[in-house]
């Protein structure tokens, strides 16, 4: 079966990484444990906090991977000296993943009774404003000088062929 490509239009040019992101995202949804909120504490400022009853400061990691956000959980293993006569409380291992927009910055992570709590901000970006020459059409591009700096976001054809 092919997919289709929501950005395949010729007019949505260098949004690849973002049909990427949403791939990331779709896979990762199905997890449902630890459970987890995510609150905006600032104006520029969230909080994303996992309960995580069980788990010590040791057991969980905290990492970004490029734009990912990544809580992992594993608990020593079991002394195998007790026994339960019901065992509710979850004390499987665990991984959870947020997928964070370009600039989003984690700011730190505490553990409070048995949640985890981990600050992002969000950059407010300074708008960047350009003014682009306009030439005239009759000149010979071959001999033009560029006035400003072009970047190609198309994907390049391989030259070792």
């Amino acid at each position: 079966m092919t997919r289709l490509s929501v950005f395949n239009s010729p007019l949505l040019l260098g949004f690849d990484h973002v049909e990427r992101v949403l791939d990331r995202v779709a896979k990762s949804s199905a997890e449902g444990y630890p459970p987890y909120n995510i609150e905006q504490t600032g104006e520029h400022c969230l909080r994303i906090t996992l309960a995580v009853a069980g788990f010590r400061e040791e057991d969980l990691s905290v990492t970004t991977e490029d734009n990912q956000l990544v809580i992992r959980g594993r608990q020593s293993a079991d002394d195998g000296n007790r026994m339960f006569l019901h065992r509710g409380i979850a004390s499987r291992q665990f991984q959870r993943s947020f997928v964070l927009a370009e600039g989003i910055e984690v700011v730190g992570a505490y553990m409070d009774n048995g949640l985890l709590h981990i600050d992002l901000q969000r950059p407010v970006p300074e708008p960047v404003i350009r003014q682009i020459k306009i030439g005239s059409g009759n000149r010979d591009r071959s001999n033009q000088t560029p006035q400003t700096q072009t970047i190609d976001l198309a994907p390049q054809p391989r030259k070792d062929r």
